[in-house]
């Protein structure tokens, strides 16, 4: 395992682009395939490529809040100290890759979005506390646990089908959660990848190639002391008042517990994005300290803002041109009613590629993977988890859903893409053999 793991971490290091050139690359390949593939002409493409440039615009806002507010949350005082005592329960390189992996599963299961920036933050607390471990290899392990999220609490496949008034419910109805959430399948595939990703991690350690960090180089900075009161200007006061924070501090959690209540453990992206901005507020004590740690967020996250609308123009190109209902196709036209849950998980994971959103890819798909496995006699509850743990899968090698935990990091996709790959072949044994056989 270390000889394929210094192979794979050589190979990206030497060839895997950075994301930004990544998308762009992705792109033309795209184009290229449209052309191939598809009636389209160039000008076509080039207007499905435009036309769909802005459609995740709302999605990409909600990521940059889960960085900003995620490592806002973490430079906290009350937030740090939480997770270094969470830190000392490891006291190996070895243990910190376990606990870490164990930790961003658990997360990612609970809710996506929290798993990315929680694995992610834990992470550094780990390699600022243990010195020694491949700090490479500790963020893979991070987002390693990313893999089980579409099995999971928050699972948009999965929760979509069960929603009344659903775009297929006219082809199977209402699929409720206790046959695909918590299905006896579905939470076994899940249980043996809590199992197998750690213990593979822990194998891909190699001593004689970790590459350590120094723990004060991801120290989270300290914000300015403020001046003397004597010597505060009144809007300096209001700036340094605890007052302020607490009042609408107290406001957001009055809401995150009425939000609970009323809604239980439907933690969607908006909801975990308010519970990390209004803790954050509360946890930094003053405007001052909060919005100083902001401005030092905000640095984070340009990769974000700009190759979000590149995946939406690609995702944009695969819908209108069709390509995305032809990877579909062939996989379908390949199945039989054993097969089909295993076609169907690699045709969304050859998918997610290109339309790297679980809603928008199901909305591509569903359609097509539904009637094809009712057609063959498979259950559309079977077929929907293929799909969303095909949405997940490739997120292993994708860069896209990497770079909150990455830009948390200070690493490229580069460092931690050759573990990653390993995961990405562990996982798909698994989930596959799971779907086929469970």
């Amino acid at each position: 395992m270390k000889m394929l793991t210094s192979f794979s971490t050589r190979l990206m290091q030497r060839y895997l682009p950075d994301p930004y050139l990544f998308v762009l690359v992705l792109t033309m390949v795209v184009f290229g395939m449209g052309l191939l593939l598809t009636p389209s002409t160039p000008v076509e493409m080039v207007v499905y490529w435009g036309e769909g440039f802005w459609d995740l615009l709302e999605f990409a806002m909600q990521m940059v809040l889960v960085l900003v507010t995620g490592y806002v949350l973490a430079s906290s005082r009350p937030f740090k100290k939480g997770l270094d005592q969470l830190a000392r329960t490891a006291h190996s390189p070895g243990q910190a890759i376990v606990v870490v992996t164990l930790v961003a599963l658990l997360a990612s299961w609970i809710n996506w979005g929290f798993g990315l920036v929680i694995g992610a933050l834990f992470a550094k607390a780990l390699a600022r506390r243990i010195a020694k471990v491949d700090y490479r290899l500790l963020i893979a392990s991070a987002y390693s646990g990313f893999i089980v999220w579409h099995g999971g609490l928050a699972a948009s496949i999965p929760l979509t089908v069960a929603t009344p008034g659903h775009f297929t419910e006219d082809i199977v109805g209402i699929i409720p959660t206790s046959e695909t959430i918590f299905a006896p399948f579905n939470l076994m595939i899940v249980a043996a990848l809590f199992i197998t990703v750690p213990i593979l991690n822990r194998f891909m350690m190699n001593e004689k190639e970790a590459v350590h960090v120094d723990p004060k180089l991801i120290e989270e900075k300290e914000a300015e002391k403020p001046a003397d009161k004597a010597e505060q200007t009144p809007a300096q006061r209001l700036e340094n008042s605890r007052v302020l924070s607490l009042v609408i501090g107290g406001m957001g959690l009055v809401f995150i517990g009425y939000y609970l209540l009323t809604a239980g453990l439907d933690l969607n992206l908006n909801i975990v994005n308010f519970m990390f901005l209004f803790l954050g507020i509360l946890f930094h004590g003053t405007p001052h300290h909060y919005l100083a740690s902001v401005a030092e967020a905000v640095r984070n996250a340009g990769g974000i803002i700009i190759q979000f609308p590149f995946y939406a123009g690609i995702m944009g190109m695969m819908v209108a041109s069709g390509l995305a209902v032809q990877f579909s196709e062939w996989f379908v036209s390949m199945s039989t009613e054993v097969t089909y849950p295993l076609f169907a998980f690699l045709s969304a994971g050859i998918v997610n590629f290109f339309v790297p959103s679980g809603g928008g890819q199901w909305a591509v798909q569903a359609p097509i993977m539904l009637s094809a496995g009712e057609s063959l006699g498979v259950d559309p509850a079977r077929t929907a988890m293929a799909v969303a743990w095909g949405d997940a899968w490739t997120n292993m090698v994708q860069p896209f859903w990497a770079l909150p935990a990455l830009a948390i990091a200070g690493l490229s996709a580069r460092d931690i893409m050759g573990f990653c790959i390993w995961v990405l072949f562990l996982s798909g044994a698994v989930i596959g053999l799971g779907l086929v056989f469970l």
